[in-house]
């Protein structure tokens, strides 16, 4: 099946931006690449900027979707934030060339896309809160421990991946995940929740 116009733009953009950096880049370069003419670009986007923003729509859409799913997969609060975590770090082996154009190029876009970022951001980092709270009047994760705080140490531990992490390396996503997982809830649950948590684990053996 043929790609529309609309994918070959944003394929052709990843590619230039990766290679080249935003700010190098033409939308007479992106047009070229994609096989397509300008008005075809801007019957789809509006900018060069709307392109940028719709590289980190892509990706944010998923994470949210996945999250979302994996939230609903159990009840526990424990096995949630396990599994939210598979679905977040998932997202570095489907869509690594957006986020790491996104993030080397996030200083040129323009205030006017701050806030739809914002508000899909700040839907992810609640549903994380959530759990921890939920986790927390279960008596599976520790009290004394700020829900802000270590909500923002997941997801920025977890953002960083993108700086080093290799499809090619030693160890697969689903291999650092284990790594990831083991670090968060250890330092986050108490010892009922460190007991449903291996409890998880066996079953997943």
């Amino acid at each position: 099946m043929k790609a529309t116009i609309r994918t070959r733009v944003l394929e052709a953009a990843l590619d230039l931006f990766y290679e080249k950096g935003y700010n190098r880049v033409s939308v007479d370069e992106i047009v070229e690449r994609a096989g397509t003419s300008k008005g075809g670009f801007y019957h789809n986007f509006k900018s060069k900027d709307a392109l940028l923003y719709e590289i980190h729509n892509v990706f944010i859409s998923y994470v949210l979707a996945q999250t979302k799913k994996a939230r609903a997969s159990s009840s526990s609060p424990v096995e949630q934030l396990s599994a939210m975590l598979y679905a977040f770090t998932n997202v570095f082996d489907v869509y690594m060339r957006h986020i790491t154009v996104f993030y080397n190029e996030v200083a040129y876009l323009p205030a006017e896309f701050e806030a739809p970022i914002h508000e899909k951001r700040t839907q992810y980092r609640r549903m994380i809160e959530d759990v921890i709270e939920a986790g927390k009047a279960e008596g599976q994760f520790r009290l004394d421990l700020s829900t802000t705080i270590t909500t923002m140490a997941i997801i920025g531990m977890v953002n960083w991946t993108y700086k080093w992490y290799r499809h090619d390396g030693e160890l697969t996503m689903t291999q650092i995940t284990k790594h990831f997982n083991d670090v968060i809830l250890r330092g986050i649950v108490t010892e009922q929740g460190l007991a449903i948590a291996e409890q998880h684990r066996m079953q997943q053996r």
